[in-house]
């Protein structure tokens, strides 16, 4: 969701491989109390890196990144809202440079408002845009492939209940490959909050038999998003449950990011319920890390944060695990191509609890 100089090339390559499990549970819990660069028990800040910040590649900027995913190549696919998905070398730092940008439409040659994004094993990629919303695929030159369905209670009004510029903003593919998950940013209209205050937003699931089948509409559910805050990205952790990234933003003050871990199994299927709650069970989650404790590291922001290291951080991807079994994260933080915003890496990593 939208909430700008050369590049100074810094190269290096980092072969990104994601792991399609998650450690020994009964190590997750042997977590240190305070790691170096800690941001909680379970989270550390490894670094950060502004070098792509109002750069220009090949005549496009490098900006509005609003989703991360591993693709086929140990490259990352960082898509842009502006319908164009780059091609990024990762190192350490993480220092990061584009080999490659792709422009993206729909089947008219239309624009996206393009917000996540997950490769394949064959390489194609599937892609949101809130504006419908959708999720399409491509193939790897931007060819649009085919759409997936999407039910109708999720469209923006007037065509369904969903708010403009407030739908499709996560995705996720479960290991496997049988199950993807999208995620509203906000919840519909009618939707209401928990007993805890916090707002119920819709993950929508669709499940195919195998990798050559096409998805078909599946489970629906419902996930208690914290107070003046919505989901700007979702990813897989590797054992069914999810990563989840809450962002918010009060002017004057600045970003609000939390990281939970999120279990869908056992939620109710709320694609039946019109209005949330009713009876159902929300998805179960907790707290990871709030991005305003982890250490600055001399981050520097150009408007009020309550950490300068914040920005509108809108995309996270798992990148692979440490010897121990932690796992890595890289994220990213949309610029809007605006000069009081930044286009900033940062790589965390996580060991995940065993239990939600």
């Amino acid at each position: 969701m939208r909430l700008r100089t050369a590049v100074t090339a810094a190269t290096a390559s980092l072969a990104v491989a994601v792991s399609a499990s998650v450690t020994d549970a009964t190590a997750a819990e042997r977590a240190p109390a305070r790691a170096p660069h800690a941001c909680s028990s379970s989270t550390a800040l490894d670094g950060f890196w502004d070098g792509l910040d109002k750069t220009v590649y090949q005549g496009t900027v490098v900006g509005n990144l609003s989703g991360l995913a591993v693709d086929t190549d140990g490259t990352v696919a960082a898509l842009s809202d502006r319908s164009r998905l780059f091609g990024l070398t990762v190192g350490r730092g993480p220092v990061a440079a584009p080999t490659r940008v792709v422009p993206l439409a729909d089947e008219k040659g239309a624009p996206l408002d393009s917000e996540a994004v997950v490769v394949e094993r064959d390489g194609s990629r599937l892609i949101t845009s809130e504006t419908e919303p959708s999720v399409r695929r491509y193939d790897r030159d931007g060819r649009p492939l085919g759409r997936l369905p999407v039910p109708d209670a999720l469209r923006v009004a007037p065509a369904g209940r969903a708010v403009t510029n407030a739908t499709f903003e996560g995705l996720a593919l479960q290991p496997g490959g049988h199950t993807l998950v999208a995620s509203m940013e906000a919840p519909l209209s009618g939707d209401g909050k928990d007993a805890a205050g916090r707002s119920l937003v819709r993950f929508q699931t669709w499940h195919r038999g195998g990798p050559t089948d096409g998805f078909r509409l599946a489970g629906q559910y419902a996930y208690p998003a914290e107070p003046n805050t919505g989901v700007s990205e979702i990813t897989a952790a590797g054992d069914g449950r999810l990563l989840v990234l809450e962002r918010g933003f009060t002017a004057g003050v600045g970003n609000t990011v939390r990281l939970f871990l999120a279990d869908p199994r056992g939620a109710s299927d709320v694609s039946g319920v019109e209005n949330l709650p009713g009876r159902a069970r929300a998805v179960r989650k907790t707290l990871l890390a709030d991005l305003a404790a982890c250490p600055s590291l001399g981050a520097t922001a150009r408007q009020p944060q309550p950490n300068p290291l914040l920005d509108n951080i809108e995309g996270v991807a798992v990148t692979g695990r440490t010897g121990d079994g932690r796992l890595r994260l890289l994220l990213v933080s949309d610029d809007n191509e605006n000069p009081k915003q930044i286009t900033r890496l940062y790589s965390l990593t996580v060991r995940l609890p065993r239990h939600v």
